[in-house]
């Protein structure tokens, strides 16, 4: 039988062909800041650091059935892992809701021997604390997605929180006691920003959900160019993602020193379609 995926394969993923689909591939308000990271890329003027050395990561991503109308969640994850492993990417995985989502992912890392970068929804920090027992394993590093307390998909399902400073330094405790970095996940308001310089992460990662939650207007890269160098003081490496589709993405986010690009959504595609993930990072 035929599987109708809802990633609709287009040529190069600009945001315009799943315009709202949520559940799905789209975003909020009309795609609009999914399609400004595609857009924004070209757009923007190289930043003054030179000489950085960029990589690229998959990004986070679950829902599987939901969202791109994949078989089963497992199959997904362990697809998309293998597929990742066979090209040299580099991992990450997210939760949701149910808990399987997380710990398939887990299960999936594990199972190919090697580490990933994980992401935790922002529940209440006695969750997100149990969820860093689960995955620390499988960890390279762990960050929590601070955007993500309103996201669509969510909603009405589990309770997630805006985090404050407290919170964080928390968490951030914890990892460190663990030997494993934290990542704070989301950064794109000047609030953020401020948490950031409270926090000093070992990872600042400039972020609007790939478009996929309600926040201000605009693109990541936008973002990214007006904060790069006061984040840069406040914490060890600077991640980025949204709407990164050429080289020339990956080599202006190096201009603004940018360690880690991650990309979502193309690997998804040739994830469905069949297509080495190796054309993906052509």
């Amino acid at each position: 039988m035929e599987i109708n995926f809802k990633c609709k394969n287009c040529t190069v993923c600009l945001g315009k062909a799943c315009i709202n689909q949520l559940p799905g591939m789209g975003g909020v308000d009309d795609n609009k800041n999914f399609i400004s990271n595609c857009i924004s890329w070209s757009r923007i003027s190289s930043g003054p650091f030179l000489n950085q050395k960029t990589k690229i990561r998959l990004a986070p991503m679950t829902g599987a059935v939901e969202n791109v109308g994949y078989g089963s969640e497992k199959e997904f994850y362990f697809d998309l892992i293998n597929q990742c492993v066979k090209s040299n990417v580099p991992l990450s995985i997210g939760d949701g809701c149910p808990d399987e989502k997380l710990l398939w992912g887990i299960e999936a890392v594990k199972s190919v021997n090697k580490k990933a970068a994980v992401f935790i929804k922002p529940y209440e920090n006695k969750k997100i604390l149990e969820r860093i027992e689960w995955s620390q394993s499988a960890a390279e590093c762990i960050g929590v997605d601070i955007d993500a307390y309103n996201i669509v998909t969510m909603r009405n399902k589990v309770n997630l929180e805006k985090k404050t400073e407290k919170n964080l330094v928390e968490i951030k405790n914890r990892l460190s006691a663990l030997g494993l970095p934290f990542v704070l996940k989301g950064i794109f308001t000047r609030e953020d920003v401020e948490l950031v310089r409270m926090i000093k992460p070992d990872v600042a990662f400039v972020s609007n959900h790939g478009g996929r939650v309600p926040t201000i207007e605009g693109s990541s890269v936008d973002f990214l160019a007006a904060n790069a160098v006061e984040l840069k003081k406040y914490c060890g490496q600077l991640w980025v993602d949204g709407g990164i589709r050429y080289k020339a993405d990956v080599k202006k986010a190096a201009s603004w020193g940018v360690q880690e690009v991650l990309i979502g959504r193309p690997f998804v595609t040739a994830l469905c379609y069949k297509k080495s993930f190796d054309e993906v990072l052509k």
